[in-house]
């Protein structure tokens, strides 16, 4: 009889991206909850913070299979956040999106077949919720249609990768996180820039939905994954904004009086079909993880979220 993995209690987890916006909160959330973690560090300075934070640093090539196969065995599970964002001015290019696909598709495929090898028995896998149709003023569950534009597919076959290795007797969790904001993130650097020039940092209609989440909101929902049914799950704020509400939200975080909420048209011509989900209408529901888990986010919105995130900050001049 094939062992059923998912029944195994999670002592060690292994985490890719762990010096990246969510994997930076998530390691200490995961330490605080009395779980070992080791964590992949590209420098040594990251390899430094780490240790200073109690977890225990590693340098792996995670398009390396057999470096992959070594660094992963003794861990429970695996929590698989890393990805490459490139930087707002560069985000129209493809290619600078390359490595953020590799890390999607083939690091997951790597990491998967090295949960095999071991029998690990969790394993979390980061995604978004940007590849959901335009819903209008509708609820988007996690079964609302999905955009197949060529500019979602590594992250849907990552999804798909992760969750094939639930036919291993192993618990599989997809975290679709919303709109990230946290005030080490190199983002909200690029949202003060824009910010600056009265410029909203999510376009389209000032009445359509957008869906986010706070770095430390997606790090404690990283841990109640681990006791989770397998599935895949929204993480999202209770409330979503409408983009004027976000935008106010905003220009409230850095003293501004007013943003102008761009249409989505420019970007759409500009982007093509790979634009929609970044101007759709994605009122997202967190209620499939918040009861199946227990989840709650510390903040209901990102008006609250925004407001809490900067106790002192530079004031913008009008």
């Amino acid at each position: 009889m094939t062992e059923d993995l998912s029944e195994r209690t999670v002592r060690s987890v292994f985490v890719t991206g762990a010096t990246g916006v969510i994997g930076r909160p998530a390691v200490e959330a995961l330490l605080a909850a009395g779980t070992a973690v080791t964590a992949v560090a590209r420098s040594d300075a990251a390899a430094a913070r780490l240790a200073a934070a109690g977890a225990s640093p590693v340098t792996v090539d995670l398009f390396d299979g057999d470096a992959v196969c070594d660094a992963v065995a003794g861990h429970d599970a695996i929590v698989h956040l890393a990805t490459s964002i490139p930087p707002m001015r560069d985000m129209r290019r493809r290619a600078a999106w390359e490595t953020n696909a590799r890390l999607r598709v083939d690091a997951t495929r790597r990491l998967v077949d090295a949960a095999r090898v071991h029998g690990v028995a969790r394993f979390v896998k980061e995604s978004i919720t940007f590849p959901y149709l335009d819903g209008g003023d509708d609820w988007l569950d996690e079964a609302a249609p999905l955009d197949p534009s060529p500019m979602w597919q590594a992250t849907l076959v990552g999804e798909e990768l992760a969750l094939a290795f639930g036919d291993d007797g192993a618990s599989v969790v997809v975290l679709r996180f919303g709109s990230l904001y946290a005030r080490d993130a190199r983002s909200t650097e690029e949202y003060r820039r824009l910010a600056r020039l009265r410029i909203a940092p999510v376009p389209g209609a000032p009445d359509a939905f957008v869906s986010s989440i706070h770095a430390d909101d997606a790090a404690t929902a990283v841990v109640a994954a681990l006791a989770a049914p397998a599935g895949t799950y929204n993480v999202v704020d209770d409330r979503p904004l409408r983009r004027r509400e976000h935008a106010a939200a905003v220009a409230g975080a850095f003293g501004v009086r007013r943003l102008h909420v761009a249409p989505a048209a420019p970007l759409r011509w500009l982007g093509g079909s790979g634009a929609r989900g970044l101007t759709a209408s994605q009122r997202v529901s967190n209620r499939v993880f918040r009861t199946a888990s227990g989840w709650q986010p510390r903040w209901t919105d990102a008006v609250a979220g925004w407001a809490g995130l900067f106790a002192e900050h530079e004031e913008v001049t009008p």
